[in-house]
């Protein structure tokens, strides 16, 4: 077995329907891609139905499952419940709940308007609280459980310059995760999170890190593995935390990075680039001195 293949057995996804926001490009896709190979139908939302439709097109092009292409702005309540109805009436019960739609601007924060800063905060935050609240309400109603499964980051917790309004709203969203997680359960509700690292997609990577600087600021230099995530990784990860096999899993969030925010927390971690030359004459003073 590969990192680059499937990791659950066919099927583990069957019966499940599930709702993906942000699903028609990027890592959205790819997971949204994984569930339906085993076994799922799905709903994918995004604001560009052009998009949405071209994809549910390619990915039901060689299987049995079902796609369905709403177009929604997570930020208008009126196009999220109108969302979920859609779901509802195409698919009937909705069982998943997968939170990855998001935008972000990589900028001096002092460069960014009110309205660029509110935007961030509108489709991470608030889009994913609006959704989530329109599904759990819905399934407590009908006394249905469901999975959330919330896509934040590692800055969440750490913080970072440069990405403020989205680390401000990604720590929100891991906030919401966690106290739902334990508020729900009691309606058989679980609510979990993915912080993933760089899982490099040619959208998203071009737009924030345009020209040479995708090469000057390369992510594989800064992971201790020694390269970027390949999309199937995430897609395993998320395929499980959504299927029954993770039933007692609840009000976690999984960091799947290579161990690239823990060699930037650790203070001596760059030491790594210090040659072995200079280390023999490291050791050799020190034996000196003794």
């Amino acid at each position: 077995m590969k990192f680059t293949e499937g990791m659950l057995r066919e099927g583990s996804l069957k019966d499940k329907n599930i709702l993906v926001t942000g699903g028609g490009t990027g890592l959205g896709r790819s997971m949204s891609e994984y569930f339906l190979k085993l076994g799922a139908n799905l709903v994918i939302s995004s604001r560009k139905l052009d998009v949405l439709e071209e994809t549910a097109k390619e990915m039901t092009a060689n299987t049995s499952g079902r796609v369905i292409p709403v177009a929604c702005d997570v930020r208008d309540i009126d196009q999220v419940e109108a969302m979920w109805e859609k779901a509802k009436s195409e698919l009937g019960q909705i069982h998943v709940v997968l939170n990855n739609a998001a935008g972000n601007f990589i900028s001096p924060t002092e460069r960014l308007s009110t309205n660029a800063f509110n935007t961030v905060l509108d489709i991470v935050l608030k889009g994913t609280s609006q959704v989530t609240l329109t599904a759990g309400k819905d399934w407590i109603a009908q006394k249905q459980g469901g999975t959330f499964l919330n896509i934040v980051t590692t800055y969440a917790w750490t913080g970072s310059g440069y990405v403020v309004p989205s680390a401000a709203a990604k720590a929100g969203v891991l906030a919401l995760t966690r106290s739902l997680a334990v508020e729900w359960a009691k309606y058989g509700i679980r609510s979990n999170a993915i912080a993933p690292g760089p899982f490099p997609t040619e959208g998203a990577w071009s737009r924030l890190l345009p020209g040479d600087l995708v090469k000057k600021f390369d992510p594989a230099k800064k992971v201790p593995v020694g390269r970027v995530g390949e999309h199937q990784e995430l897609a395993n990860l998320a395929a499980y935390l959504v299927s029954d096999f993770s039933a007692y899993v609840n009000g976690e969030v999984i960091t799947i990075d290579g161990g690239e925010w823990l060699k930037g927390a650790g203070e001596f971690n760059n030491l790594d680039q210090i040659p072995q030359e200079m280390w023999d004459m490291m050791e050799a003073s020190r034996g000196k001195k003794s």
